[in-house]
């Protein structure tokens, strides 16, 4: 059952540029967040929805809010 007026939803993420101004490689933010580097190249693709707990985690890291660091994208739902 889907919510009237909610398409599918996208989302990007802003975790490389964060990383780019923390001098941050991939490796470095998955220690630092209790993950494997891929779990961070697959945020970054757009490929892997985080948990609460990780999103929560990695914005928490970058001293942002999770919605400065996820964008999403709601779709038309035709």
């Amino acid at each position: 059952m889907a919510f009237r007026g909610m398409g599918p939803t996208s989302m990007r993420t802003r975790i490389k540029e964060f990383r780019a101004r923390y001098d941050l490689t991939q490796e470095d933010l998955a220690k630092k967040v209790g993950v494997r580097r891929e779990t961070i190249l697959f945020l970054e693709k757009g490929k892997y929805n985080p948990s609460l707990m990780l999103a929560h985690r990695i914005a928490k890291l970058f001293m942002v809010t999770i919605d400065d660091l996820f964008i999403f994208e709601e779709g038309d739902d035709g």
